[in-house]
Formats: C-alpha cells, structure tokens, sequence
C-alpha cells in the first residue's frame, strides 16, 4: 500500500469519525435538554425533538464527503501523492469543523429547548441562531466537494 492510499484513507477516516463523534454529541445535548424540559413542557415535544435532531447534520456532511470521495474511484495503487494529501486536507477541513458545529449547535440547540421549557415562545429564534453554526460545515462540505473535483 502506498503513502497516498494511505493519506487518502486516513484522511477518510478522520471526515467521518469527527463528524460523526460531533454530531452524536450535540444531539445528546439536544436530548439532555429535552428530557429535562419534558418535565416542565410536555406539551413541545415536536419542537424539541427538530432542536435535539440539528446538530445530527454535520455527521451527515461527514458521510456525504466520504461517499463523493470514495465513489470517485480515484483512490487507486497508482494515486499521486498529492491526490492523497488533497484527501487528507478535505478529511482534516470537514473532519474537525463539523465536530465543532456540531458540538456548538447542541449548545445552542439545548439552550433553545431549556428555554421552550420554560415557557418562553423562542422556537423560531432558536433555529435562526443553531443555523449560524451549521454554515461552517456546509462551508467546510462545499470545500470537501470542491477539492474532489479538483482529483484526478
């Protein structure tokens, strides 16, 4: 196996392991969240069911990168090395920027629900602002995406 296959995979691996792992936790703080608010607020369960499920989105990006990436059918014995380091920088970009959006959305997300919870009408305002965060993992996606058609 040569470094570029190598880089390439790695590069992969991060895209979807950090993503993934960002995502699984701001959805757990979307859920913390609503179960405490359920206490208060039975009633909003759809609202804070559509704030928890947000931040799952970033490891959605992650897949999808991996997917546009993988099915290229670029990744070959004979890659350059370079298309192994393009790999590994778009993995890198999309890897780590969707962790922290995910794990900044949940904040906002969570503090959206507590809010609901307490009977304040910030559903609408909540979304507004968890999207703020979910803009730099489409941003670091459309790179990943961009630096894909750049292989060759």
């Amino acid at each position: 196996m040569t470094a570029a296959i190598i880089l390439a995979y790695v590069g992969l691996a991060i895209m979807l392991i950090f993503s993934g792992v960002g995502s699984a936790i701001g959805v757990s703080k979307g859920g913390n969240a609503t179960v405490g608010a359920l206490k208060k607020k039975p009633d909003a369960f759809g609202s804070y069911l559509l704030l928890s499920a947000l931040p799952g989105t970033q490891g959605l990006y992650g897949f999808a990168g991996f997917f546009i990436i993988n099915n290229q059918g670029i990744i070959t014995p004979d890659m350059s090395l370079l298309n192994g380091m393009a790999i590994l920088a778009a993995g890198l970009t999309l890897g780590f920027v969707g962790f922290f959006s995910a794990l900044n959305q949940g904040g906002v997300t969570s503090n959206g629900i507590a809010g609901i919870g307490s009977g304040h009408d910030i559903f609408g305002k909540t979304m507004v602002l968890a999207v703020f965060p979910e803009l730099y993992a489409i941003i670091a996606f459309a790179a990943t995406f961009l630096i894909s058609m750049g292989l060759s």
